[in-house]
């Protein structure tokens, strides 16, 4: 019997890649008219390969980013590219489709939900709010909660368990990286949902329990799982 749900945020609720990509790319075009001297093909190359490096959430990879191809922070144009980016971003942070409904119908079933992020805990939270998704859940746990390890590691799935204080197989993880959010959460001992409109290319041996074409399958595979006896 199942009677809790996990998430992973972003690829999972959020459709941040492209949110991401559509951010970088305003940034871009703002940096360049403000006085950048390159193309935005060259500049969303040379960005991705710091994201590459630094991290896809590291908060000054603009300042790097004019550092390796100017030699130094140009304030104007960081300024431009900031500004871009952030009024790309709040036009662009959505949920997926049905996500809303579907967490909606999964709380009036009686289930808890929470979610489980590598992303740093400000930022995750304050992807949360803006799409008005905070109150559907218990908690939320990312890794600043977990002394900066990230999924597959055993300590963020095992703080969700407590949190929760149910079983690990009466628990269904969804998530979009088989090598983060499924190995980890079948390690755990949880059932696994692998979304399939998420943006993680590998995904073919992943060895989910379900596979999700929309984040609403959840909805009909948690009913099933809680006729189980």
């Amino acid at each position: 019997m199942i009677k809790a749900v996990l998430f992973d945020l972003d690829n999972t609720l959020i459709d941040f890649m492209r949110m991401k990509k559509y951010c970088c790319e305003d940034a871009m075009k703002a940096m360049i008219a403000a006085g950048l001297p390159m193309s935005k093909r060259k500049a969303m190359h040379v960005l991705y390969e710091l994201y590459d490096k630094y991290g896809i959430e590291y908060h000054k990879i603009f300042q790097k980013f004019l550092k390796k191809v100017v030699g130094r922070v140009e304030w104007k144009i960081l300024a431009e590219g900031v500004v871009a980016y952030r009024r790309a971003k709040h036009s662009l942070l959505h949920p997926y489709p049905k996500t809303v409904t579907t967490l909606i119908e999964l709380n009036r079933m009686g289930l808890k939900l929470g979610i489980v992020s590598d992303a740093p805990r400000m930022r995750a939270w304050l992807r949360i709010a803006d799409m008005h998704l905070s109150d559907f859940f218990d908690f939320v746990i990312t890794k600043d909660d977990v002394r900066g390890k990230l999924k597959p590691h055993h300590l963020p799935f095992r703080t969700a368990v407590r949190k929760l204080g149910v079983k690990p197989e009466e628990i269904l993880f969804v998530g979009d990286n088989p090598q983060r959010d499924i190995k980890g959460a079948m390690e755990a001992g949880m059932k696994t949902a692998l979304a399939l409109y998420g943006e993680h290319p590998e995904r073919k041996s992943s060895g989910a329990d379900y596979r999700l074409k929309s984040v609403h399958d959840i909805v009909g595979i948690v009913k099933a799982l809680k006729t189980e006896k």
